[in-house]
């Protein structure tokens, strides 16, 4: 599903996210620790279908999870279809993906961390399979996150990691890279 150099992008950049995220958001539903474990076993997933797997059977059967969980989930399907060696297999995961992080974008449209999830999953995704329809709403809406400074409890090495990536990403305005390199 995912191009080779962009597998290898896609992997530093989960890594990458999962490491800055430990030191971000709490919801209230879950313990500092519980979240934390779930970040820890996502840049495990990253590799491991068998994590990603077990990871997913037990987000997934949480009930009631918080809008971050549930782009967790989100997040954890995409990697099944990364995983995946079946080609209907991948588009079926990428298209749940979209559709969980979209039920957790509905509960919070705003939240920073949910819209990059889904962004980078989009980006990642070849453009032809027609599940990178939001990427310029999730790019508008980062900018204005970062305009307003509206972070919620995201720390800076998180604003950091997600100004390097929507830089490199190529699909951000001269403009936006400005304001974006002030977080680097």
């Amino acid at each position: 599903m995912f191009y080779v150099d962009k597998e290898l992008h896609m992997k530093y950049l989960l890594i990458l996210f999962c490491f800055t995220l430990s030191f971000g958001v709490c919801q209230a539903n879950n313990t500092n620790s519980d979240l934390a474990n779930i970040k820890q076993a996502m840049m495990l997933a990253v590799e491991s279908s068998q994590v990603t797997d077990s990871l997913y059977t037990e987000l997934s059967s949480r009930n009631s999870p918080s809008p971050l969980i549930l782009a967790y989930t989100g997040t954890l399907e995409a990697l099944k279809a990364k995983h995946s060696w079946n080609p209907y297999q991948k588009v079926k995961y990428v298209a749940k993906s979209q559709k969980t992080l979209e039920k957790a974008l509905r509960i919070e449209p705003s939240n920073l961390e949910i819209r990059f999830m889904r962004f980078s999953i989009q980006h990642f995704t070849p453009a032809f399979l027609g599940y990178s329809k939001e990427l310029t709403e999730d790019r508008q809406m980062i900018i204005k996150q970062f305009i307003k400074k509206n972070f919620g409890q995201a720390d800076a090495a998180f604003r950091s990691s997600i100004a390097k990536f929507m830089i490199t990403s190529d699909r951000c305005s001269p403009e936006e890279v400005k304001l974006l390199r002030n977080y680097i």
